[in-house]
């Protein structure tokens, strides 16, 4: 069962990705364009967390169907795995390609496609061996719960002494997205212990996912701001931290995401406004990976930087400042993979993964 406004807020966030993602400099970004430094959310902070919840609404959205069909739950198992196998091997190999071209760049492990694969196939399971609705909360709150016990009892969230970054050091080293040979610590924001509660948010996605495909979009709008509520009060306590991806940010970042997706449902879906973004949202994944392979070889072939230096920061930063010239670049980055998808969609081609 595809529903349009999932395909329009999937392009838009994946749109918001390469926004950030792609500064002409990274010296002069404006701060809502900047993830939180450790504690704390900026806008930017919410958007992985909207995509993440959005593959659980996908999954449930898509599993439901095959129930209904009767497939056999071995069949869609296989599917599930395989697919998560797919898009975390595609993570991997985009991360050997950067440090292939780009001298500067080391072989990372894990990633935001790694992330998303793993919780994909996890997500998936759990869709399909506990259907029920109560054994799913539950099982979100248990990880939720845990993974703030687990976090305060072993050293604090600190960097370097929270317990995600002793095990991203002891298993990832100089794998990880940040490696100190000095101190032989590690610190990786899709790390290894933050993809549990990671999959908490694909399991608030996969409890949203039906409530739009019942047409509940009140239910979930409720859910949202009451999810965002739980989130605010508990950061009193457990801090609002993306890297960790804490329990009280899974819930301030994933009830912003569902009222999100409740808007989109009320104007597209039910209203009949244009699906802004649907052609980024049937090709995420093919945008996300080529924009990261055309930044790669810009890079490498020495046209990114003089290109942002001559068609960007020369002409417009004396006039509105480098932070727009930095911003401008990355829009029309964003642009350019926003009409190649948009081409796609007209001419029917669509790449899974």
């Amino acid at each position: 069962m595809r529903i349009t406004s999932i395909d329009a807020v999937r392009g838009l966030t994946v749109a918001a990705m390469l926004l950030v993602n792609d500064a002409g400099d990274w010296s002069h970004v404006y701060p809502w364009l900047e993830h939180a430094e450790w504690h704390g959310c900026t806008p930017a902070d919410l958007i992985f967390p909207v995509f993440m919840l959005i593959v659980g609404v996908s999954l449930q959205l898509a599993l439901s169907r095959q129930f209904e069909t009767a497939t056999p739950p071995q069949a869609m198992a296989r599917a599930v795995l395989l697919r998560g196998a797919r898009i975390l091997l595609l993570g991997i190999a985009l991360n050997a390609a950067a440090a292939l071209l780009l001298h500067d760049r080391e072989m990372r492990l894990p990633g935001v496609l790694q992330r998303i694969g793993i919780c994909f196939a996890a997500g998936g399971l759990i869709a399909i061996c506990l259907r029920s609705a109560r054994l799913q909360w539950a099982l979100l709150a248990a990880i939720l719960l845990g993974y703030w016990a687990l976090l305060l009892n072993t050293g604090g969230l600190e960097p370097g002494a929270n317990l995600a970054d002793r095990i991203d050091t002891a298993l990832l080293g100089h794998f990880a997205y940040q490696y100190n040979p000095t101190t032989g610590l590690a610190h990786d924001p899709e790390g290894v212990l933050g993809t549990l509660p990671a999959l908490g948010t694909v399991l608030l996605g996969l409890r949203a996912g039906d409530w739009l495909r019942g047409r509940r979009i009140g239910i979930l709008a409720i859910a949202g701001i009451a999810a965002m509520l739980i989130g605010a009060t508990w950061s009193l306590l457990l801090p609002l931290n993306k890297q960790l991806w804490t329990s009280s940010f899974v819930l301030w970042s994933g009830g912003f995401g569902m009222l999100l997706i409740a808007l989109a449902a009320y104007l597209i879906d039910a209203r009949g406004w244009p699906p802004l973004g649907r052609a980024m949202g049937v090709n995420a994944i093919t945008a996300y990976a080529g924009s990261w392979l055309a930044t790669c070889l810009l890079s490498a072939g020495g046209v990114l930087g003089p290109l942002y230096e001559h068609v960007f920061r020369v002409p417009l930063a004396p006039l509105f400042g480098p932070e727009f010239a930095s911003m401008a670049f990355a829009a029309a980055f964003t642009a350019v993979f926003w009409l190649a998808m948009a081409y796609a969609w007209r001419r029917g081609w669509r790449i899974t993964i």
